[in-house]
């Protein structure tokens, strides 16, 4: 492996394969088509009667089956719950070595432990390392501030529980990368360690939608409308119509934190999320590995089980963490994967 000087490395892992380049049009004919109906009517009708309705879909995806060895143990905080996802015969909260904590994806208006539970098991398994999955407050129930509290209880509470803050990574995909950061972030605004690293599969890390408007991906995403985050973002957080920047991590002081991975698709609509977050952290000195995967579609990885694409991405998640649990990365050098 070559050791890069720069704080940013910028990579593009694979040449997409021939399910993924299946799976774009055949997403965007069917899922992309009733997400972008689901925004209009969001939009234009019963915005709150619409979130309950995303809310629900994470209940018949507790008919997923389990990673074959995967155990699980749930954790009941007083307004959220948490599950426990391992490998080994050993208990993750008697070893207390390591602990991935992970935020799920969903726009903070759907998905929770069921939706991302096989994903999830299959990149603790690639990190050698137990997660914590956090089923955090949503819209309508909840604002973003809410949904942040939470995500700071449950680092806490792995603190708590004597897990050291170095060995502790924080992850997400989409909306949860973008919490992942602003747990980061507010780690320190409160006093507390900094984790040991930061992964992030697509993120949603800037509410303002005024840079995605403008970016061609706009109309290349493969089934994420870019209509509906701005109508979750207007509807749901804005006060007064407006949106204050300190809810989008894009925004925030990037100074002293851990290295970082980012994985994003070519043609989502989230990439100039992704982009402006490896520069704000490439300006800060942060070590960071961006990675561009083409024509991934919105968390791919979702799909693993049938595309090779998605599964190389895991690993490369994998390989990340266990480079930082091992301290082969440091906050001004970074390994190159390559």
């Amino acid at each position: 492996m070559a050791v890069a000087a720069s704080a940013l490395i910028v990579q593009r892992p694979n040449r997409a394969g021939i399910g993924t380049r299946i799976a774009h049009p055949l997403l965007r004919g069917t899922v992309g088509v009733g997400l972008a109906t689901w925004a209009r009517m969001a939009d234009h009708g019963r915005f709150e009667h619409l979130l309950r309705l995303g809310g629900l879909l994470d209940l018949p995806a507790s008919a997923l089956p389990a990673v074959k060895g995967t155990k699980r143990r749930m954790v009941r905080f007083e307004k959220f719950r948490a599950e426990w996802l391992w490998q080994d015969d050993r208990d993750p909260q008697q070893r207390r070595d390591s602990a991935l904590l992970y935020f799920h994806g969903g726009g903070f208006v759907c998905g929770g432990l069921n939706t991302h539970r096989r994903m999830v098991a299959k990149i603790a398994q690639a990190s050698g390392m137990p997660a914590f999955s956090v089923d955090y407050r949503q819209l309508p129930k909840a604002h973003l501030t809410e949904t942040l509290a939470d995500a700071v209880e449950s680092y806490r509470y792995l603190l708590e529980q004597g897990f050291r803050a170095e060995r502790i990574i924080v992850s997400g995909d989409s909306a949860g990368g973008g919490l992942a950061f602003r747990l980061a972030l507010a780690t320190r605004e409160r006093g507390l360690p900094m984790p040991g690293g930061i992964s992030a599969i697509a993120p949603w890390a800037d509410l303002d939608s005024t840079v995605r408007d403008a970016h061609p991906n706009r109309h290349r995403d493969s089934y994420i409308p870019a209509q509906a985050l701005e109508v979750i973002a207007r509807r749901g957080f804005a006060a007064d119509g407006e949106l204050d920047p300190a809810w989008s991590p894009v925004n925030g002081d990037f100074t002293g934190l851990p290295p970082v991975l980012i994985q994003v698709g070519s043609t989502e609509c989230l990439l100039p999320d992704s982009e402006m977050l490896a520069r704000r952290c490439a300006e800060a000195r942060v070590t960071t590995l961006l990675q561009i995967w083409d024509r991934a579609a919105h968390v791919h990885h979702v799909g693993s089980d049938l595309l090779s694409d998605a599964r190389a991405a895991i690993g490369e998640l994998g390989w990340f963490h266990q480079q930082v649990m091992t301290g082969r990365i440091s906050s001004t050098l970074l390994l190159d994967a390559g």
